[in-house]
Formats: C-alpha cells, sequence, structure tokens
C-alpha cells in the first residue's frame, strides 16, 4: 500500500501556480547571538567600554517583541553567556542589557571559542521563521595560555566556520583595531565563508554606527545618515521625513559622548510625549534611541540638546512592512529567443500596496541567473503607479532563476527566485491557454488532486500512528534529583526504556511521586536512530550545555546528552543522562 501510495503521489505531483513573496523586513524575527571579546586588552582598546554600549544599542534596535537575542562572553574559554532571550517587551531587552553590563574580563585570547560557542548556541534551536545571525567582535589577535596551540585553534575555528556556513548562519565580524595588531585577513575570511559581513574600526566610539549598519544589512535595510552637529547646549532642529504610510518603525539613533534630551513633534506640529504608546525611548552614556511605530507620513521634528561642543551623530533605519511578490508566469519551459512578461506587486499585511508614490520612488530591476554558467545578470523594470512590468528574451538553452529587486534609498526587498528551463523547447503544436482558461484547469485539477491527496494523507497517517504507538525504546537513562534548598542530591537511578512502548512522560520514570506531577507534561517518544524525541509543555526550565532547552515543540536527544529540568512547583533540579 506504501509503495502504490508513493507513486500515485508522484503522479499527482503537478506544478501548481503559486506566488512568490520574499519576507518583509516587519515580518522577519532574528535570532542573534552577541559574541564579544572580554580579554584584558579590552581595557586599551575600549576603556569606556563603548562595546557594551553598542551591542545595548542593537538590543534596542530590535523589534518590541519577537527577536531573540543571546550573548557569549569569551577570552580563552567561555566566561559567561546568555541563551538567546524571546523578547516579549521592555522588561526583556533590560535584562539583556543588565548582563551586558555585569561582565568581566580575563586574561587570554581565543578567536575559536568566541566562534564555536556562539553557532553552538544557534545549533541549540532557532525558532521556525526566524533568521540566524551571529556578531564577532574582537580587538586583537589569539593569545594562547601554556598548553594550547594556535594549531588546535584554527581547527576548532575552521570547523565552527563550516557549521555556520552549513547552516546559513551568517557571521558579521568587527575588529577593534586600536593598537594595529588585528588579524583582518581571518576576520575578512570568516564573514565571507559565512555570507556575513566584517567591519574594521581603530575606534571604539565607532561601534555603535557599525552595529547599526549590521541590524540593517541583515534586514536588508538601509542606514540614512541624518545632518549631525556641534552641540551648544541648547535644544537643536533635525528634520525627520517619514517618505510613505507603509513605513512600520522608524529608528533614530543619536550618537554622543554624553546623554542628550529629545523632543519630538510630528508632522502636523504636535509634540508627542517620550514614551508611549507609539514611540519607544531608550538610552544610555553612549546612545539615545528613538523608535517611532507606524508613523505618520511628512516631517518630523526632532530636538536635541546635548552637553555643548559634543559631536552628536544622527542615523535613521526605517523597517517597512513591503514584500515583493511576482504575479505567476504563463509556464516555466521556453525556448531560446522566447520573450517573457514579468509582473509584481509591492504587498502590505498580505494586501497590494496602494502608493503611488512608494513605487515611483523606487528602481526596480529584474535579475536573472544563468544557472549552468552562474552569471547573473541585471535589467530595469517599469514602475506604475501600482504594479512592476518589463520583459526579457530567454537567452539561450539553459536553466534560469529570476526574481524582481525593488530599492530604493531607504530599503531593498527581492522576490522569492523563479525557476524556468530552455532546455526543452516548447511544444508549437498545443495553443496558448488564455489566463481563465489556465485557471480553470489548474481549479479542476487542484480539486481533484486534492481529494484524493487528502484520502492517501488519511490513510498514510493511520498507519504512521500504529506503527508510532507501538514503537519500542532502546536504552537507559540516568536520573539524578538535587534538593535546591538543601543540596542534597540522590544516588544515580538507571531507568531502562525497552518496557515502554510508544512513548512515556517523566512522572512516570519517578514512579509517580506526587512532589513530581508537572513532569507529566514532559513526554518522550522514539526518535530517529535511536534517539530521543522529547516535547516539554510543563512550564518547567530545561537546560542543555548550561544553555536553555526549548522543548515545546519537541527536541532529540542523542546518547551521552545530559539534560537538567528545574521544577516550577518545587525548589528541585532533576538531570538526565541518556545511555544507549
Amino acid at each position: 500500500m506504501l509503495q502504490w501510495a508513493a507513486a500515485l503521489l508522484i503522479a499527482l505531483a503537478l506544478p501548481i501556480p503559486q506566488t512568490y513573496a520574499a519576507q518583509a523586513a516587519s515580518d522577519t524575527r532574528i535570532d542573534a547571538v552577541l559574541s564579544v571579546d572580554v580579554s584584558n586588552s579590552m581595557n586599551e582598546s575600549d576603556v569606556n567600554k563603548v562595546s557594551y554600549e553598542a551591542m545595548k544599542m542593537f538590543i534596542d534596535m530590535a523589534s518590541v517583541r519577537g527577536d531573540r537575542i543571546g550573548v557569549v562572553a569569551y577570552t580563552d574559554q567561555v566566561m559567561r553567556e546568555k541563551a538567546p532571550l524571546k523578547i516579549g517587551g521592555a522588561k526583556d531587552k533590560e535584562e539583556l542589557k543588565k548582563f551586558i553590563d555585569q561582565l568581566t574580563l580575563g586574561p587570554y585570547t581565543d578567536l575559536a571559542v568566541g566562534v564555536d560557542e556562539a553557532v553552538k548556541v544557534l545549533e541549540s534551536g532557532v525558532e521556525p521563521g526566524h533568521v540566524p545571525l551571529i556578531v564577532l567582535l574582537t580587538d586583537g589577535n589569539n593569545s594562547l595560555r601554556a598548553g594550547q596551540t594556535q594549531q588546535k585553534s584554527q581547527e576548532v575555528l575552521n570547523q565552527a566556520v563550516q557549521k555556520a556556513k552549513n547552516k546559513g548562519i551568517p557571521i558579521y565580524t568587527i575588529g577593534l583595531n586600536a593598537d594595529g595588531q588585528l588579524n583582518k585577513d581571518e576576520l575578512d575570511r570568516i564573514s565571507k565563508e559565512t555570507g556575513g559581513k566584517m567591519f574594521v574600526t581603530s575606534t571604539a566610539d565607532k561601534l555603535p554606527e557599525i552595529l547599526s549598519e549590521i541590524y540593517a544589512s541583515h534586514l536588508k535595510l538601509k542606514v540614512v545618515p541624518l545632518p549631525g552637529f556641534t552641540a551648544n547646549g541648547d535644544f537643536q532642529n533635525v528634520v525627520v521625513n517619514i517618505p510613505t504610510a507603509s513605513v512600520a518603525e522608524a529608528n533614530i539613533s543619536i550618537m554622543s559622548p554624553n546623554p542628550v534630551d529629545v523632543k519630538l513633534s510630528d508632522p502636523s506640529g504636535k509634540e508627542q510625549p517620550i514614551p508611549s504608546d507609539r514611540i519607544v525611548y531608550s538610552k544610555s552614556k553612549a546612545y539615545s534611541l528613538i523608535k517611532i511605530l507606524n508613523p505618520a507620513q511628512g516631517d518630523w521634528n526632532l530636538k536635541i540638546k546635548g552637553v555643548s561642543k559634543d559631536k552628536i551623530d544622527i542615523n535613521l533605519i526605517y523597517n517597512y512592512d513591503l514584500k515583493v511578490s511576482m504575479v505567476p508566469l504563463s509556464s516555466i519551459s521556453y525556448s531560446p529567443g522566447d520573450s517573457v512578461a514579468v509582473k509584481a506587486h509591492l504587498m502590505s499585511n498580505g494586501q497590494k500596496v496602494n502608493d503611488p508614490g512608494l513605487y515611483k520612488n523606487a528602481k526596480a530591476s529584474l535579475v536573472l541567473t544563468d544557472l549552468d554558467t552562474k552569471i547573473s545578470t541585471e535589467s530595469p523594470l517599469v514602475s506604475n503607479a501600482d504594479s512592476i512590468e518589463g520583459s526579457f528574451k530567454v537567452p539561450e538553452a539553459h536553466d534560469y532563476e529570476l526574481k524582481v529587486k525593488v530599492e530604493d534609498a531607504n530599503f531593498l526587498r527581492e522576490s522569492e527566485p523563479v525557476a524556468i528551463s530552455a532546455k526543452k523547447p516548447a511544444s508549437p503544436s498545443a495553443p496558448a491557454e488564455t489566463s481563465q482558461e489556465s485557471e480553470g484547469r489548474w481549479l479542476k485539477l487542484s480539486a481533484w488532486g486534492g481529494a484524493l491527496l487528502v484520502l492517501i494523507a488519511a490513510a498514510l497517517a493511520a498507519m504512521a500512528y500504529w506503527k508510532k504507538a507501538n514503537r519500542g525504546f532502546v536504552g537507559q537513562l540516568v536520573v539524578e534529583i538535587r534538593d535546591e534548598d538543601t543540596g542534597e542530591r540522590t544516588s544515580p537511578q538507571y531507568k531502562k526504556l525497552h518496557t515502554f512502548k510508544g512513548k512515556f512522560n517523566l512522572h512516570q520514570l519517578l514512579q509517580l511521586a506526587p512532589d513530581y506531577a508537572e513532569t507529566a507534561a514532559i513526554v518522550f517518544r522514539p526518535g530517529r536512530g535511536d534517539t530521543l524525541n522529547v516535547v516539554n509543555k510543563s512550564g518547567c526550565v530545561m537546560e542543555k550545555g548550561g544553555r536553555v532547552f526549548e522543548a515545546e515543540g519537541g527536541k532529540e536527544i542523542f546518547a551521552r546528552d545530559c539534560i537538567k529540568i528545574t521544577l516550577k512547583n518545587v525548589n528541585k533540579v532533576i538531570t538526565l543522562e541518556y545511555l544507549k
């Protein structure tokens, strides 16, 4: 039956028209790890700990809710680590910034440690739909203690960079070259191989600006410098233009040697309370950040009062709720010389954007990549009042990938790529379908195929459920329980798992003791290749290797993995080690 079902599924794998759309920046959430060198040399290269302020500004620039940010502080070992925290409001951002303020320095430096640990953090789990990145900050070359070798460090670094590359984790490197001893070539290699960027500065004062650039670059936004000035001790005016109603967030960062005072008026001239429901305000000794949510279109008036003779630098990053969506092509098979019509729309919140000004100010182009030669060409498209249109001729009998790029002074967006082929000539005998005929055909095929797929899927699901429910376990779990009030620890208990079928919960393993009733919501099932799969819906905190082990949606446990579970209702910690 399985063979028959698989064959039928393949036969039904017909191309169904679809809309290709890239994620808008406001829809995109990040999983970021800030990995910072805290060796003693930073005392000299970053006297005022501007690197700490830069990391805090990166946190403040993150979305009000949804982004996850973690911190790794390293020398030649991990000094302190903060597992990625999902930001749900200002309180979470303050928790991250407080952690950064408490970092301490130590001797020696090993770049491999900072990269390897950051990669491990993201390997342990990136939230679905989030885009990962690592920001690596260092101020020099390796300085290893006795017994450590550069060769071993290089091996660890190379392996970590390869893992990041394989998993699509870009590493943005920042080199603070205060003493001229920075290994720029190595930082450049790390960034290029993983798809990140390298930044080098001789002064820590540039770090907040660099972190802003990394945030914008990763989300395909652009930093717009606003006119800076030298403070005179009074309020000085700066105009902040919001070009369209499609701006979801306007992030205004103000860098200065000392704290500043700010006032803000909307385009109508009405002064806005700071902070408020629509305006998020954060500041430190090195920067101030104003985040305006869904700002009204027009000129806002920003007033800044700084300490006399302080240099004030101001940057603006717009975060747009925009996607580029291509209209499905009439075919995916062409002949060399065929003319292919291309059309796309800007979308916001699932709807076409009704903003002629946005189209007018944007530069649109078609990016065509020859998949055989790996050569890309870019040709202009025409922006109309509500769409982007153009055409191109298929050059040769090759496979191609095409996408629409839309760019203006504040943002860059690309549609999802669409693959076409010119290797098999299109048949001239069949007349071209009209769009209505094509749509009707697809609807009929989709309805027939969809019903059959539902029946097949139900049969396969039933079979899979039966097999899963009766699948056995291998190995054993070693259980220890520590009382956090008294410090007492139970002797290791070896729980063989072969007696269970399909699934079991931790409460069963603990002999249903009433004190541990909450562990009934921690469920184990057989995993792939003799692993365990754990689902934690208990509210208890699970950790692996010192990092929070998010398992609400299920996580694999491998042989020799050690999991620590902090109970919520009683002050006890359960340690589990999986042995095969």
